[in-house]
């Protein structure tokens, strides 16, 4: 059963920034892209940012870029988004999924199932 444990939201001030982790299970996880999402209130779900599987390919939106930085460490079955210079724009429900480097690009996503995000709030 695959399954994505989101991490590391909170309360930041504008300008501050946070580290988000997805612990990924149920899978070989080096095996397929993953990629970044969020939920603002009132909006769809969006895609973020998204990296292949060895990194090698690395997509931003617009919105993030100069920004956030997404990684990750495939020793730990673990993606990363760093978060810098936070916006109250940023505050949202952030999610993590994953599959062919086509699947994690749509925007909106896609997938049928999801873990339970990592609440952020950018607020002074």
């Amino acid at each position: 059963q695959v399954q994505f444990v989101e991490s590391g939201g909170g309360l930041v001030q504008p300008g501050g920034s946070l580290r988000l982790s997805c612990v990924a299970s149920g899978y070989l996880f080096k095996t397929s892209a993953m990629g970044w999402y969020r939920q603002r209130p009132g909006k769809e779900r969006e895609l973020i940012a998204a990296i292949s599987n060895y990194g090698a390919s690395i997509h931003y939106v617009d919105s993030v870029k100069g920004r956030f930085t997404i990684s990750r460490d495939n020793a730990e079955n673990t993606a990363y988004l760093q978060m810098t210079k936070m916006i109250p724009e940023d505050t949202a429900v952030y999610s993590c999924n994953s599959g062919w480097w086509t699947e994690v690009l749509q925007d909106p996503p896609q997938f049928d199932s999801w873990g339970q995000g990592t609440q952020v709030t950018v607020s002074s």
